[in-house]
């Protein structure tokens, strides 16, 4: 088994960020799988990763193309709400909480300072580039997943749109990009290496450590995902990861990641025919005992046909049609897939306005614990109806902020959940019918009748027998 760092490449064109490992594909395959729906327990007696704070030592990564000046064709100022925002009540939400005292890491592609999150965005670690730090955004998919959690609009009256978590600050983590690139040293392994975009699981394993060693950190966001063909045994990166993202919860830190998109390794959004054993593996999702894993949907309720299925999926949230911060100053419901101008949509945009629920309900409830909001969350969504009330389309259902900021969740209380009980499947027999009554009433209306007659028959003998005056 290889132990080179598994690549991220983001995925702008579904609004995903997507890995991909060529170690895998140099691997035979197996005749079964050797990846379950269910990843091992977590090693804890594996070292955590080592947080370098920087890029890899064996590749400078640099800008191959265009840093994103805007994704939208000039100035656009987009007044309707999103379809998500209406949807989810966020401004009734808002009533109860905004997120204020809270931090959300967000591991992407950079946070830009835009104007709706001024004086909000903190400066985390950059993975990316030496020579630049992660207030940066080339890409531009960072800037909108924050602008999800935390935008905050001058004048609701004149912009509708508005984040889940106007008064929470984000923690901008530069991890990914699709504009850096950069070819590795040689290896006896990989002697001749290609090209490649910046961001591993090695470096999102140290943004998780990063992120979790800042006190003032609740949630984590990330919107980046790996898939790999389930054939294949946990490599040394993955255990890496799912070590961090333990301590991370460990360090009373929501964490948040998108389900995963469509895209050139993943090609069947349904992950095979076998809802219990899935031919592909998403990471981080896989390692949903320590992860939110979040789908998207479209504004019909539906699956969106890109979204991932899988047994990790934890919620579901608005995904398509997205309209958030562009980098350019404004709001976009654009970006660009290559050179072609495309809607906003992917997971890695359902995943923040969870992250954003996260902010609301750690300010509304500040001694629930991490583990406590994840279970909060999944329990006060609208459930779909399967057994056990989740399914591996959109997990536990699509999030129900208001629901999660005001229910009674009897886990908290250390209250039992109600026991599930067979009810029968055929009908229960006829019960004989009790004629008494039905008895009884005619008896009576016979009798009454009786006398009736009986009394026209006096009253007409009393006539004939009178004697004329």
């Amino acid at each position: 088994m290889t132990t080179t760092p598994t690549k991220i490449a983001t995925v702008i064109a579904v609004a995903g960020l997507l890995m991909s490992n060529p170690g895998y594909a140099q691997q035979q395959p197996k005749p079964l799988y050797a990846s379950g729906p269910v990843p091992p327990k977590v090693d804890m007696s594996r070292a955590l990763i080592t947080d370098t704070k920087g890029p890899p030592q064996n590749v400078d990564y640099a800008p191959k193309g265009q840093c994103m000046s805007s994704l939208n064709d000039g100035n656009v100022v987009l007044p309707n709400k999103p379809w998500g925002q209406q949807q989810l009540r966020i401004e009734e939400a808002q009533k109860f909480a905004t997120g204020k005292g809270q931090v959300v890491a967000v591991i992407d592609t950079g946070v830009r300072e835009h104007d709706y999150l001024k004086g909000r965005v903190l400066k985390g670690a950059d993975y990316v580039s030496k020579n630049s730090n992660s207030l940066d955004d080339c890409d531009g998919h960072g800037t909108e997943v924050a602008g999800i959690i935390a935008a905050k609009s001058p004048d609701l009256t004149k912009v509708g749109f508005t984040g889940v978590a106007p008064d929470a600050k984000i923690l901008a983590i530069r991890q990914s990009s699709e504009i850096y690139k950069g070819t590795p040293a040689p290896t006896p392994e990989k002697p001749n290496p290609s090209e490649e975009t910046a961001g591993n699981l090695t470096t999102l394993a140290q943004a998780v450590v990063h992120a979790a060693n800042i006190d003032e950190v609740t949630v984590i966001n990330m919107s980046v995902d790996n898939c790999r063909s389930a054939e294949f045994a946990m490599n040394g990166p993955e255990k890496d990861l799912q070590r961090a993202l333990r301590y991370a919860v460990d360090q009373n830190k929501v964490v948040v990641a998108s389900a995963g998109n469509q895209g050139p390794i993943c090609k069947d959004p349904r992950n095979g025919p076998d809802p219990k054993n899935p031919t592909h593996i998403v990471t981080p999702p896989w390692f949903a005992e320590d992860v939110i894993s979040v789908a998207a949907v479209n504004r019909k309720g539906n699956l969106a046909p890109f979204s991932v299925q899988g047994p990790w999926v934890s919620v579901a949230a608005p995904g398509t049609e997205i309209i958030s911060l562009d980098p350019g100053g404004t709001l976009a419901n654009q970006t660009y897939q290559g050179q072609q101008r495309t809607a906003i949509q992917g997971t890695s945009f359902a995943a923040p306005y969870v992250a954003g629920l996260a902010a609301l309900i750690r300010e509304r409830f500040p001694d629930l614990k991490a583990r406590d909001v994840m279970h909060r969350i999944k329990m006060t969504a609208q459930h779909p109806a399967a057994p056990g009330g989740r399914d591996n389309l959109v997990g536990y259902g699509m999030i129900n902020p208001i629901a999660a900021l005001t229910a009674m969740v009897p886990a908290e209380f250390n209250i039992p959940n109600d026991t599930a009980e067979n009810l029968p499947a055929s009908m229960p027999p006829i019960k004989p019918k009790d004629w008494t009554a039905m008895t009884v009433a005619l008896i009576g209306a016979g009798g009454g009748v009786l006398l009736l007659l009986l009394t026209l028959f006096v009253m007409h003998a009393i006539r004939r027998n009178k004697p004329e005056s």
